[in-house]
C-alpha cells in the first residue's frame, strides 16, 4: 500500500487516480472514479496527492468537507523549476510543461481572471481540456529529474513541497475567512467619513476637506487628482514632484494639513469603504483570495480585497466570534535573523540566537548602544541604502559582521552583472525581467507616482531599463526577503498540522504575521504551537544554526488591540 497517489479530473466530470511508487511512477492501474470528493475521501491512508493545480482542485474538495494532508502542485513546481533554470516567464501550465517535454510548441498560459468577491473558483481561467493522468505523470517524472539537477537538490525539493503546502493553506484561508463585524465597520466609516450622499459621491467629511484644500489654494482644486494638486502648489510658488506624504508633509502651506487628512480618508473610502464592505464581507467573514507565492520573492498577494493592506483603524472590525479569541503573532526582526541564518556569520548568529531585541544587541556591539543607528544599518545592508550616512553605517556593520554584509554584497553584484540570484532553498530571481514599480516597492525602494526614486532622478528599478544599480539593490534584498518567504511557508505548514486536531483555524497571513482564530480555552495551546512551528521551520529551512525566530503574540478579541 502506498501513501502517495496522483489525481486528474477528467473531461466527463469524473476523476482518474493512481497509486505512485517511491520513484514517482504508477504503482498500480489507473482507476476512474465518478466523484472527486469521493475518490479522496475513500482513501484516508493517502498523505500526499499529486495533481495539476491546487487552486483548481482543493477548493472543490473543501466545499464538500474534505481536507488533505499534503499535495504536490505540478504547475507551481513548474514555476519554481523554470525560475531555477533561468527560464522565468516561460509558460508554466501543465500543458506547457508537457509540450516542453515532448518538444512541441508551447501553449500560452491562461489569463488570470479578475477578482470576484466571494468566489472560490480557480485563479486562472481553464486552458482547454484537462490533461490525462498519464500526461501529468510524465510531467511529474520529468520534474523529479529536474529537481535532481538543481544546485541543491534537497533544498529545491523542500521548496516545492513547502510551496505546495502554502497552496493548501491559501485555499483554506480563502474558505474560512477572517472574522469581520460589518456593524463595527459601518460605525467606523460613519465616524471617519460622515454621511453618505446619494449618487455615490464623496461622503461629507471628504467633501469638507476638499473645500478646505480649495480655499487654501484660492481656487477649486481636486485633491484626488495628484496632477491638479502639483499644479496648484506650483502656482503658489512651491515645487513638488508628487503628492506623496513624505514629500509634502514638510511643505509650509495651509493646504497641506487638510490635503494629508483627505488622502488618508480617501484611501479608506476607496479601499475599505461601504462598497468594499458590501462586496467582500459575507456572513461575518472577509474572504479575500490569497495567492501563495504571488511575487518573485515568494511573498503572498491577494487577488482583490486588499487583505494585506488593512488600515489600522479598520482592524477594529476584525472581531473574534463569541467565546473565541484571535491569536495574533508577529515575527520579531525576521529579515535580519534570516540574514544571520543564510550568511552563517558567527557574530550575527550569536546575536540572533537570543529572543531579545536583535537591534539592541547589534547596537551594543557596533554602534555604542544606539539602537536606531543599528536598525538603520542592518536594514540599509538588506535594502541597499548604502550612500551618505548609510555608507558609514555599513562600514561599521562590516567590521563586526563581515560574512553577513559580504553575503548581500555578493547578491547585489550578481544582480548588477545579470546573474541568477537564489534564496537559501533555491527560489530564483530572474536576471532581467520587467520589474517596474512593483519590484521597487517589494525591494523596499520608495517611489513616487511617476515611478522615480525620491533621492534621484533615475527610473526605478530598471530590470527593463537596464539600470544595473537598481537590479543590484533588488537582488540584495531578494536573497533575504525570499529566504524569509521560504521559511514562512514551512512555518505555515507546521502550524497547519499543529492545529489539525484543534478547533482553531488559521484565518490570516501576511509576510511575518499570522492570525489564528480559536476558542478561548485553546489560546495558550495555539501560542505554544506558533513558537514550536517557528523553531521547526527554522531547522527545516536553514539546518542546524543557533538562530531563533521568536514571535510577539497577543491573545485578543479584536485585531486592533494586538498593536
Amino acid at each position: 500500500m502506498t501513501d502517495r497517489w496522483a489525481l486528474a479530473p477528467a473531461e466527463d466530470g469524473g476523476v482518474d487516480v493512481a497509486p505512485l511508487g517511491p520513484d514517482g511512477l504508477p504503482a498500480g492501474p489507473v482507476r476512474r472514479e465518478s466523484d472527486l470528493a469521493g475518490a479522496v475521501r475513500s482513501r484516508p491512508e493517502v498523505t500526499r496527492w499529486v495533481w495539476r493545480s491546487t487552486p483548481d482542485v482543493y477548493p472543490r474538495l473543501l466545499a464538500t468537507g474534505v481536507r488533505v494532508e499534503r499535495c504536490y502542485d505540478i504547475e507551481d513546481a513548474e514555476t519554481l523549476l523554470l525560475g531555477h533554470e533561468g527560464r522565468y516567464g516561460e509558460p508554466r501550465s501543465a500543458a506547457a510543461a508537457l509540450a516542453r517535454l515532448r518538444g512541441g510548441p508551447l501553449p500560452p498560459d491562461p489569463p488570470q481572471r479578475a477578482a470576484q468577491p466571494g468566489a472560490q473558483s480557480p485563479l486562472f481561467e481553464p486552458a482547454g481540456a484537462p490533461l490525462p493522468l498519464a500526461d501529468l505523470l510524465a510531467v511529474y517524472a520529468e520534474q523529479q529529474r529536474r529537481h535532481q539537477r538543481a544546485t541543491h537538490p534537497d533544498r529545491m525539493r523542500l521548496l516545492t513541497a513547502a510551496e505546495s503546502a502554502g497552496m493548501l493553506v491559501a485555499a483554506e484561508l480563502n474558505r474560512t475567512g477572517l472574522p469581520w463585524s460589518a456593524e463595527v465597520h459601518r460605525d467606523l466609516l460613519h465616524g471617519l467619513l460622515g454621511e453618505r450622499y446619494a449618487g455615490g459621491g464623496e461622503p461629507r467629511r471628504l467633501a469638507e476637506l476638499a473645500d478646505e484644500v480649495s480655499a487654501a489654494f484660492g481656487r477649486r482644486v481636486r485633491p484626488d487628482l495628484p496632477a491638479d494638486v502639483v499644479k496648484a502648489f506650483a502656482q503658489a510658488g512651491i515645487k513638488v514632484r508628487s503628492t506623496r506624504r513624505w514629500e509634502i508633509q514638510s511643505v509650509d502651506h495651509p493646504a497641506v494639513a487638510p490635503l494629508l487628512e483627505y488622502k488618508k480618508l480617501y484611501r479608506i473610502w476607496v479601499a475599505h469603504g461601504w462598497s468594499w464592505l458590501h462586496d467582500w464581507v459575507r456572513e461575518g467573514r472577509f474572504r479575500p483570495e490569497f495567492q501563495a507565492g504571488g511575487t518573485v520573492t515568494g511573498r503572498w498577494v491577494t487577488n482583490g480585497g486588499g487583505a494585506l493592506q488593512i488600515p489600522k483603524v479598520i482592524r477594529r472590525a476584525v472581531v473574534a466570534d463569541p467565546g473565541w479569541r484571535l491569536v495574533v503573532a508577529d515575527a520579531d526582526q525576521m529579515e535580519p535573523r534570516v540574514l544571520a541564518a543564510i550568511s552563517r556569520d558567527p557574530g550575527l548568529m550569536e546575536v540572533a540566537a537570543r529572543e531579545s531585541d536583535l537591534y539592541q544587541s547589534v547596537s551594543d556591539r557596533a554602534f555604542s548602544g544606539d539602537r536606531d543607528q543599528a536598525k538603520i544599518a542592518v536594514l540599509g545592508a538588506v535594502y541597499g541604502q548604502t550612500s551618505g550616512d548609510g555608507l558609514k553605517n555599513l562600514a561599521a556593520l562590516r567590521r563586526r559582521f563581515p560574512k553577513a554584509v559580504a553575503y548581500v554584497d555578493e547578491a547585489a553584484r550578481a544582480g548588477e552583472e545579470g546573474r541568477l540570484v537564489r534564496t537559501w532553498l533555491g527560489r530564483t530571481c530572474p536576471p532581467a525581467a520587467g520589474a517596474g514599480e512593483d519590484a521597487a516597492e517589494e525591494a523596499g525602494i520608495p517611489v513616487d507616482e511617476d515611478g522615480r526614486e525620491p533621492e534621484s532622478d533615475g527610473w526605478v528599478p530598471g530590470y527593463a531599463s537596464g539600470n544595473s544599480r537598481a537590479r543590484g539593490r533588488f537582488a540584495r534584498n531578494f536573497v533575504v526577503q525570499g529566504s524569509a518567504a521560504d521559511w514562512a511557508l514551512l512555518l505555515l505548514a507546521a502550524l497547519r498540522r499543529a492545529c489539525a486536531d484543534l478547533k482553531a483555524e488559521l484565518v490570516f497571513f501576511q509576510h511575518d504575521e499570522v492570525i489564528v482564530h480559536c476558542p478561548a480555552e485553546e489560546a495558550d495551546t495555539v501560542v505554544r504551537a506558533i513558537r514550536e512551528s517557528a523553531d521547526l521551520a527554522g531547522l527545516l529551512t536553514f539546518g542546524e544554526t543557533p538562530v531563533r525566530f521568536p514571535f510577539s503574540t497577543a491573545v485578543v478579541e479584536c485585531y486592533a488591540d494586538a498593536k
